[in-house]
């Protein structure tokens, strides 16, 4: 879980009613990504394999379909900690979800705002 500094990141997004505003909340579910940065307005496929990852996924798909994707500083790490991720990175919201065969899961993301980290917190991601 990332606590999301909230200054000008909280955007209102077009879905064909301008009367409708998405609210980003300041705590999300945090997704660490490898060789790709996503920016507000791209969509991606994306496959999460790692079960901290998954676990994240699932409470963003349980709450708001929200999550923050950051950026890994060292690609090689498999379990990267708050000082292995970049501190800006792009709130998002999880579009489409396919359980694999293999236990991975394939989301369709679209970026809506980009977004300040102020804190992570691991005491929910070690729980088993």
């Amino acid at each position: 879980m990332a606590i999301v500094k909230e200054q000008e990141f909280t955007e209102a997004i077009d879905n064909s009613d301008a009367d409708q505003q998405l609210q980003i909340p300041n705590e999300l579910p945090v997704l660490p990504l490898r060789d790709i940065v996503i920016y507000p307005f791209m969509i991606v496929p994306l496959f999460v394999s790692r079960e901290k990852s998954i676990r994240a996924v699932d409470e963003a798909l349980g709450e708001n379909r929200m999550i923050l994707l950051a950026s890994q500083k060292d690609l090689d790490k498999e379990e990267p900690t708050a000082d292995d991720l970049y501190s800006v990175g792009t709130a998002a919201v999880i579009m489409r979800m396919l359980k694999l065969p293999d236990g991975r899961i394939r989301i369709l993301v679209q970026g809506l705002a980009r977004a300040q980290v102020e804190s992570v917190d691991t005491r929910d991601l070690d729980a088993t």
